[in-house]
């Protein structure tokens, strides 16, 4: 099948923008692939410090200089229930390692916090910068010059991404990622948003609230949602970085445990001198973060990826900018519906045919399959199944088609007929929308803006029933210098009540919404920030804003003199910046790029790709 040519020309235009970087990255990377393992490199006096901990039977191994060892990054604990389920999967590596013939190391931690816990708390500030201390964390982890291989443990918001991107620091080594996998399926997704609108209301008490949370987020695995954690698993397995058909195996299970055994012994055939050595720098090139996108757009993805996947791409020299991801969103059709773009969970997707099925429709669609050898093109149309006696998978024909195509469908019939991820521009600058989850007589306000300084601004104006009426509220100093970039969901509730109400609605900001963003529609990352200049600090309450999500604007109707002469009144942003950790994060608000540059505080300007 010839390549779309919408796909053809944003893939030919990022390889010759990223040209002169990815050549320098590519050079870099190569240069610090041996031809013996990793550790020859080392001296008696530090090899002996790597392995003095080790038991007899890896030391003799570690003694080697044939054997290969895998590192083991991991973003464990036990607070986030997607990750507690990660505490048994190094045991297994490392047998399966010793099994295969090579050794395994925990070579590190990094942190990992969750969204759900700081979602409209002080501690949203560290958020996103939370995932640049992962990448760091990360390098750090494999710095020892111990491994030829690496497999990195994590699942959640910025986890994943700032894994990738330290991965990618040492793009010379195999990467292989080894998800936990969703919770089981608990309150649906939808009885949970109506509670919390009665919450939102006050027809309901926080006992009342509780109780439903506490049904929704019930176990181990990920939240069961479409938001940027499951958005991650997808990417991983469209991307080449999982082993195909992992992303929705259930934790504590049969089949996620020979998973995980079968990841290390794949980490070993990719190792310098196995099987197929295959860098992770040859595997994410400038056609896999396309597969990327286009996977982030058939599947109704969360906004937070037009943050990460250009943060990560950066790492590996290459250049993503908005307008690729609003040209490819044109042309891709969104082929599931998962909640918040459906009322199917991640459980029932997998059930679907899931990414096995989704992606690789997408994949035909686009004739855009990984260049990575890693995998087979095959391998995205097989289920795994454990047999549990030997610890071992068994790979089976996967359906050809749909199980359900109320949730999953091909290109030929899609739920719609764009990727629902668009760029708005105007005098606000640039910001990005979701649509897919919004209805088409959503999709344009038009109305009077009420500026706030906080989202519990909101909450409280909405409590006094000030808030009865058509209006777009209006939320600058939210961008990632200000105050690192928050996400906003706690509004969610709040302004979905209003839109049911029958008012017209819509959120500006330069923050950020939930992967989880839902119906009402919502401007987010605008660029360029309030504290860096841009149009979205000189909004005045009052001032008639409109969002068209269709022709791709948003603007305020002022008039031109008018809009020239205002000047930026900043407000005291001080309590955002002390407390909860804040304070040691100054130099990440001083040197953070704009959000259409990651936002990412790793790059001390736009060529340091190069």
């Amino acid at each position: 099948m010839p390549r779309h040519p919408v796909l053809e020309r944003v893939t030919a235009r990022i390889v010759s923008r990223s040209g002169p970087s990815r050549q320098g990255y590519l050079d870099r990377t190569r240069a610090m692939a041996g031809q013996k393992v990793e550790r020859t490199q080392l001296s008696c006096t530090n090899l002996a410090h790597a392995m003095a901990a080790m038991p007899d039977e890896a030391k003799i191994r570690l003694k080697a200089d044939e054997r290969p060892n895998l590192a083991i990054v991991s973003a464990y604990n036990d607070m986030l229930s997607a990750h507690q389920p990660l505490a048994a999967f190094p045991k297994w590596i490392k047998e399966a390692a010793l099994e295969a013939g090579g050794t395994a190391q925990f070579a590190g931690g990094t942190p990992a916090m969750c969204d759900g816990v700081t979602q409209g708390q002080d501690g949203m500030d560290l958020s996103l910068f939370s995932r640049d201390v992962i990448a760091l964390a990360t390098a750090v982890a494999l710095s020892h010059q111990m491994f030829d291989g690496a497999l990195y443990l994590g699942v959640c918001d910025k986890i994943v991404p700032g894994l990738v991107m330290g991965a990618l620091s040492f793009g010379h080594l195999p990467a292989v990622f080894v998800p936990g996998g969703p919770m089981t399926t608990g309150m649906s997704n939808d009885e949970k948003a109506h509670v919390r609108q009665r919450y939102a209301e006050g027809k309901i008490g926080r006992k009342e609230l509780l109780e439903a949370e506490t049904r929704s987020y019930h176990g181990p695995g990920t939240c069961t949602f479409y938001g940027t954690a499951n958005s991650n698993q997808m990417l991983m397995e469209i991307m080449g970085l999982h082993l195909p058909g992992t992303a929705f195996i259930n934790p504590n299970t049969p089949l996620r445990e020979a998973l995980t055994r079968e990841s290390a012994r794949q980490a070993l055939r990719l190792v310098h001198g196995g099987e197929r050595y295959t860098p992770v720098a040859d595997v994410l090139d400038e056609h896999a973060f396309v597969n990327g996108i286009v996977g982030l757009l058939a599947t109704g993805g969360s906004t937070n990826h037009t943050l990460h996947l250009i943060a990560m791409a950066r790492v590996a020299g290459i250049v993503l900018t908005w307008d690729d991801f609003d040209e490819l969103s044109g042309a891709v059709p969104l082929l599931a519906r998962v909640y918040p773009n459906g009322k199917a969970d991640v459980n029932q997707f997998q059930a679907a045919g899931g990414c096995r099925w989704s992606s690789a429709g997408c994949w035909n669609w686009a004739c855009c399959m990984t260049t990575s050898p890693r995998w087979s093109a095959a391998g995205s149309a097989l289920r795994a199944r454990a047999r549990a006696a030997r610890r071992r998978l068994e790979w089976i024909d996967g359906p050809q088609d749909p199980l359900d195509d109320t949730i999953v469908r091909g290109a030929a019939r899609p739920f719609a007929p764009d990727g629902g991820i668009k760029l708005l521009d105007g005098r606000l600058g640039r910001a990005v929308i979701k649509t897919s989850a919004v209805k088409p007589e959503h999709q344009v306000v038009e109305a009077p803006a009420i500026v706030f300084e906080r989202q519990d601004d909101v909450i409280a104006a909405f409590k006094r029933g000030e808030l009865e009426r058509d209006f777009i509220a209006v939320l600058p100093w939210q961008g990632p210098a200000s105050c690192g970039m928050p996400e906003l969901h706690k509004l969610t509730p709040t302004l979905t009540v209003l839109q049911d109400r029958g008012f017209h609605v819509a959120l500006v900001t330069d923050g950020r919404m939930s992967g989880a963003s839902g119906k009402v529609p919502a401007a987010i990352h605008v660029c360029p920030e309030a504290l860096n200049g841009g149009g979205i600090g000189r909004v005045r309450t009052g001032d008639m804003v409109r969002v068209d999500a269709p022709a791709g604007v948003l603007t305020v109707l002022v008039p031109d003199a008018e809009w020239s002469a205002r000047e930026t009144t900043r407000p005291d942003l001080s309590a955002n910046r002390h407390g909860v950790g804040r304070d040691l994060f100054a130099t990440f608000r001083r040197n953070v790029s704009e959000a259409e540059s990651g936002a990412c505080t790793l790059f001390a300007d736009e060529d340091a790709a190069d």
